[in-house]
């Protein structure tokens, strides 16, 4: 049964309803319906499809995503986990298995649907992100007893061929960043900080001056930036997860840098008064203090590479850039991981398997000229 109210200038409705096999009442809202009677249309179309949704007691696929979707991931994940989640849900799950009654999914036919994800081409790491969606959604269904048994327990997802990882010449890394200067020292800065940290692009936006230790010269990485925020959430959230919130040591020649934009931000601050937005504190921003959009970052990397005959890369491949200078000065493995916040050495150590070969091969063959030496 739909309710409705008037708010302001616009009406909205409210149903509430129940699951199939469930005694709990569950409630969907819309508002910013003109009038009453587009509210009570838009309500009766609804009730439709929860309707359809839930015949003879049965739930359809479509229905039970979005409805976990909207009851156990929106507002308690990070936003970027939920639209990645969202992304699986409709472009994969639901055209897929959505007409589906969610009792009728097999095992055997989900191992199907996956093999047949990576035989489309898709990398094995998207096949497991489709597969933790899929298998978080049901795990929950047989929490709530929508189902008995998760269909997607047990499932072997085919490992392909890992894909080189992309990274930028070190040697060719003053040549960019020269040129990201010259465009703007803003630009030459975040790029800096990416190259000397290995952050993601997130983390380097979200940076606040608080989270700069001058005294020890530390860097402590807990937020990442939402460049595209949707209605009503936080621009700075946490990081990827929770292994990505890491302190790590920076050169002293970088703490200087900061220090010396840190002044010319301070100008700013006086010039434009109110006007600047104080709140962020952001460190690598507009002079204004609003984050630097995604897009801008994005064309300036990419005429630097341009500019200096490298072909075009992502803003991660700064991240792998610096791992490979770092595996290249003698760093271990361990010290990558822990700097680059990766959850265990096994992610590390997959990425960069052939750069540690490499680096290994060159040190063996320095150790074979330091003991033909001493023969």
């Amino acid at each position: 049964m739909a309710s409705f109210r008037k708010s302001g200038n616009v009406w909205q409705y409210r149903i509430r309803y129940k699951k199939p096999n469930s005694d709990d009442w569950k409630e969907v809202s819309k508002s910013g319906f003109k009038t009453k009677k587009e509210a009570q249309l838009a309500a009766h179309k609804k009730e439709q499809e929860l309707m359809n949704a839930t015949e003879q007691g049965k739930m359809k696929v479509s229905f039970y995503l979005q409805d976990w979707l909207t009851t156990y991931v929106k507002g308690k994940l990070q936003p970027n986990t939920y639209k990645t989640y969202r992304t699986v849900i409709n472009n994969h799950l639901i055209p897929h298995f959505g007409n589906m009654d969610l009792v009728d999914i097999k095992p055997m036919m989900y191992q199907k649907f996956i093999d047949g994800k990576l035989e489309e081409g898709l990398a094995t790491e998207t096949g497991r992100r489709i597969h933790n969606v899929a298998y978080q959604a049901l795990k929950r269904a047989v929490i709530n007893g929508d189902i008995e048994k998760n269909p997607c327990e047990g499932v072997s997802i085919k490992k392909r061929e890992v894909k080189k990882i992309k990274f930028i010449e070190p040697t060719l890394i003053p040549e960019v960043l020269r040129f990201l200067y010259k465009r703007g020292h803003i630009y030459g800065l975040f790029f800096k900080v990416l190259f000397e940290t290995g952050m993601r692009k997130g983390e380097a936006a979200a940076l606040q001056w608080t989270d700069i230790d001058w005294k020890n010269e530390t860097i402590t990485i807990d937020n990442s930036l939402n460049f595209q925020p949707e209605e009503n959430e936080e621009i700075l959230g946490d990081t990827k997860n929770f292994n990505s919130e890491r302190t790590i040591n920076i050169r002293t020649s970088l703490i200087k840098d900061l220090q010396e934009h840190l002044k010319y931000q301070n100008q700013r601050k006086l010039y434009l008064g109110d006007l600047y937005q104080h709140n962020l504190n952001l460190v690598l921003c507009r002079d204004d203090g609003s984050p630097l959009p995604k897009s801008t970052l994005y064309n300036v990397f990419k005429a630097a590479l341009e500019t200096n005959g490298h072909s075009l890369l992502p803003i991660h491949s700064t991240r792998h850039t610096h791992a490979v200078m770092l595996l290249e000065s003698g760093a271990d493995m361990k010290y990558v991981q822990e700097r680059l916040g990766h959850g265990s050495m096994q992610i590390t150590s997959d990425i960069y398997a052939h750069v540690s070969k490499k680096i290994a091969t060159r040190s063996l063959e320095k150790f074979d000229e330091y003991m033909k030496e001493i023969e």
